[in-house]
């Protein structure tokens, strides 16, 4: 495989409705997709960073930058990923950036190889159970009205983001209306070790999990919460790489691990964390960003590998966006279909990716210094 050259793509994609977390609302994203341009054909890979900094320290204009000035630099015309994930580490941190030139360079190189993305990373499902993930509304009513359609359409596991404020009466509300569902809750590190008291009031709602409560610099605060709750503590943003999963699994932070590629610096470091989680009995599943049909080609390929026993934020496209940029995953009896064609197994649709394209710049590789 012969690497030319990256392109990236900013666009600007609508929600179907508006998506409130502890951390801001979003109503589109801005997306950062990156094309890997080779002698056998193009690959895929999507960005998932925030327009703003606010989720991470990273966001979209700022990681076009790193890709740009300091990742394609490093990148070779004979670049494979492991060679390209070798050359990055000298960059300290932006995994965002180097998870969407690694995927893009991943799905070329399987391209080439007729090989699938769930192939290659070890999928033992043809199917993976979807769950989605509710953001936080303007009142109680308004959310079980939400809920209430996602259990209809067969989401086989609801997520309820929380904040200091909005915990108690709504999982209250969505436990008492719906008793039997799969129910976790998603904090996005909107409490610290001294609200421990009230987030064990959680305890009696039969929670999966309380996801990410506490600061992601604070593995020692979610050991010492770990062990005031009965509600198992999952963690999400302090999960960086296989390394600090390891260490936060031996400390007892955590029980159970939400994997985001974007938020380890790639599927090959997703793979590993799955790996080393396995091996400490720990169960994982596979987070979201919003992820358009590039992204989430990718992530449902993941959510496939046999410690994957949680259903993930994988929801359908119809959840998020009227349009995706690919053919749309649609749910069937609660699961996503993992794709089987090669590399992620999906193509943006060019129609689409014209109308929402905002700007695009295409960066040569093997001519710089």
């Amino acid at each position: 495989m012969t690497l030319e050259g990256l392109e990236l793509r900013w666009i600007d994609i609508p929600l179907v409705s508006p998506f409130r977390t502890s951390f801001g609302t979003e109503t589109e994203r801005r997306v950062l997709l990156v094309r890997a341009v080779t002698g056998d054909g193009d690959g895929w890979g999507e960005c998932v960073a925030m327009a703003e900094p606010v989720y991470s320290p990273e966001y979209v204009d700022g990681a076009a930058q790193v890709i740009r000035d300091f990742l394609v630099p490093k990148l070779t015309p004979d670049a494979d990923p492991w060679a390209a994930e070798r050359a990055f580490r000298p960059v300290h941190g932006h995994p965002m950036a180097k998870a969407a030139v690694e995927a893009a360079l991943l799905d070329a190189w399987l391209r080439a190889r007729n090989t699938s993305f769930g192939e290659f990373l070890g999928a033992v499902r043809p199917a993976v159970p979807s769950g989605v993930s509710v953001g936080i509304m303007d009142s109680v009513p308004r959310l079980l009205e939400a809920v209430d359609g996602y259990v209809a359409e067969g989401y086989a596991r609801i997520k309820l983001k929380i904040e200091p404020g909005w915990d108690l009466a709504p999982v209250r509300a969505v436990r008492e209306r719906h008793p039997d569902v799969m129910l976790q809750v998603d904090a996005n590190t909107a409490y610290t070790l001294a609200d421990a008291r009230h987030l064990a009031k959680l305890d009696p709602f039969d929670l999966l999990l309380i996801e990410q409560p506490l600061p992601e610099d604070d593995i020692a605060g979610h050991a010492v919460l770990a062990t005031r709750l009965a509600t198992p503590v999952c963690l999400d943003e302090s999960i960086t790489s296989a390394a600090i999963a390891a260490d936060a699994i031996v400390r007892g932070a955590t029980s159970i691990v939400n994997i985001k590629p974007g938020r380890v610096g790639g599927f090959l470091e997703a793979r590993r964390v799955h790996d080393v989680c396995a091996a400490h009995g720990v169960p994982v599943w596979c987070g979201g960003m919003l992820e358009t049909g590039i992204g989430r080609a990718a992530n449902v390929a993941l959510a496939a590998l046999p410690n994957f026993t949680l259903p993930g934020d994988t929801s359908a496209s119809s959840r998020y966006y009227a349009t995706d940029v690919t053919e749309p995953f649609v749910l069937e009896d609660g699961c996503l279909r993992v794709p089987t064609g090669p590399g992620i197994g999906v193509v943006p649709d060019q129609g689409v990716l014209r109308e929402l394209t905002v700007r695009t710049e295409f960066l040569p590789v093997g001519i710089h210094g």
